[in-house]
């Protein structure tokens, strides 16, 4: 005879056998492996003697429940579903059902039969239910970073963005406030928090335009077999620092439930403490805010590993700023920003005439050129020079006579208002001649 049994019978099936066999297993041991009491037990190898493996299916297998619809009662329901309520989903026919029928059963089950008798097809459930994902075990080892635009000073001055950082381990957090939301600002808030508190192992952050491109990979970047990167991609990559990309605002919920509560507690703190300019709510940020925020939200770690990395040996202000390739000219100059530079490094290094510079903008705003990982001595040569504009004096290494020459060349002489070719196109000019040419004898 075959048996079907589940998979919690066939665990008891186990311990029972061994509690019978005179194995090293008392009651109380097999009690707590089960999960049951002693009394239920001794029930349990009472059944065992009496019916061997079968007494332990339970014996309700097979046997209609006792709170089951009647079956005349399904079947005057689905009578009415087919007849009257063709086309109805489970909740509105429920609820005909009891009103117009007296017919009173639950939705659920209305729902059931309806698919029994495919009179309803399931939908699928578009969205899945998220996964709680438990914190890193290391402090450093996740860091989230967004910003929330807000009207933090309630219109009593400036206007301000809140950029924020929360580690993920403890939920340790440093913010500050900005003008702006840039490539800057963000590159800003970073590098003050790698100084403060070491390289973090990864970044979690959104898909904003400073964060993720949708530019095609450059040609530098696909020698190099990289796909396409913003300024602080490549800034992070050179810190050997790991961006995670969020596909949405619920996956980096820390930092936005961070920002849920800055909302209401931060601004009525600034507005008590009558607060309206970026520095100090920077300051109130820094000596007040902050310190009291993560004493009191800041949990321990399961790991007491502390997993920042030092930030020595990285020339911070080079990686922190915007970097773009330019091409030496053939008087050494490159053109950056609408603006012409001169190289002035001597001696001049060998194959820099038409090879490739990196010139590096950097926080405080100002330039650096560096070429095969060392930087150039250069200077600003003036504007480029637009069609009909007059010539600097003298443009990179070319003499002052060839800019002279450029500005003495005459204009090219316009042409008469009864010139041929501001005359219309005239489409009998052939016909006449051909009538002309037709009188001739």
């Amino acid at each position: 005879m075959e048996l079907l049994m589940s998979q919690r019978e066939r665990d008891r099936l186990k311990v029972v056998h061994e509690l019978v066999t005179g194995r090293q297993l008392t009651q109380a041991q097999a009690g707590e492996l089960l999960r049951l009491s002693g009394r239920q037990v001794r029930r349990l190898v009472k059944r065992y003697r009496e019916a061997g493996d079968g007494g332990l299916i339970h014996r309700g297998r097979g046997r209609p429940s006792n709170r089951r619809t009647p079956a005349e009662t399904r079947q005057r329901v689905v009578k009415q579903l087919r007849e009257t309520y063709a086309g109805f989903g489970p909740t509105l026919a429920a609820e005909k059902l009891a009103e117009r029928d007296g017919l009173v059963v639950s939705r659920e089950t209305v729902r059931r039969w309806m698919i029994a008798e495919e009179l309803h097809a399931p939908r699928r459930r578009r969205v899945e239910a998220r996964k709680w994902r438990e914190r890193r075990p290391c402090y450093g080892e996740l860091v989230q970073m967004d910003t929330s635009i807000h009207d933090w000073f309630e219109g009593r001055g400036e206007t301000a963005v809140l950029i924020s950082m929360i580690d993920d381990a403890t939920g340790h957090l440093w913010m500050r406030f900005y003008p702006t939301d840039s490539t800057a600002t963000n590159m800003a808030h970073l590098r003050e928090y790698v100084v403060r508190y070491g390289r973090p192992v990864a970044l979690y952050a959104d898909k904003a335009s400073h964060f993720k491109t949708t530019r095609s990979a450059s040609r530098e970047e696909q020698l190099q077999g990289r796909e396409a990167q913003t300024q602080i991609e490549r800034a992070l990559r050179e810190l050997q620092i790991e961006y995670i990309p969020a596909h949405s605002p619920q996956a980096k919920g820390r930092v936005e439930r961070c920002f849920g509560t800055a909302q209401d507690r931060l601004v009525k703190e600034l507005r008590l403490a009558g607060i309206r300019t970026l520095e100090a709510a920077n300051a109130f940020l820094e000596e007040t805010y902050l310190p009291l925020v993560n004493e009191r939200f800041t949990v321990e770690p399961a790991c007491s590993v502390a997993a920042h990395r030092s930030a020595d040996g990285f020339d911070l202000d080079a990686i922190f700023s915007v970097q773009e390739s330019r091409t030496v000219a053939n008087d050494y100059t490159i053109r950056f920003r609408n603006t012409r530079y001169q190289i002035t490094q001597r001696p001049l290094p060998a194959g820099l005439r038409r090879a490739t510079v990196v010139v590096q903008q950097r926080l405080d705003a100002t330039l650096r050129l560096r070429y095969r990982g060392r930087y150039l001595s250069f200077e600003r040569v003036g504007p480029i020079r637009r069609s009909g504009s007059a010539a600097p004096a003298s443009v990179g290494l070319r003499p002052p006579s060839a800019g002279a020459a450029d500005t003495q060349r005459p204009a090219p002489p316009k042409p008469k208002p009864n010139h041929p070719w501001k005359r219309g196109y005239d489409r009998t000019l052939l016909l006449r001649r051909q009538q002309d040419t037709s009188n001739v004898p």
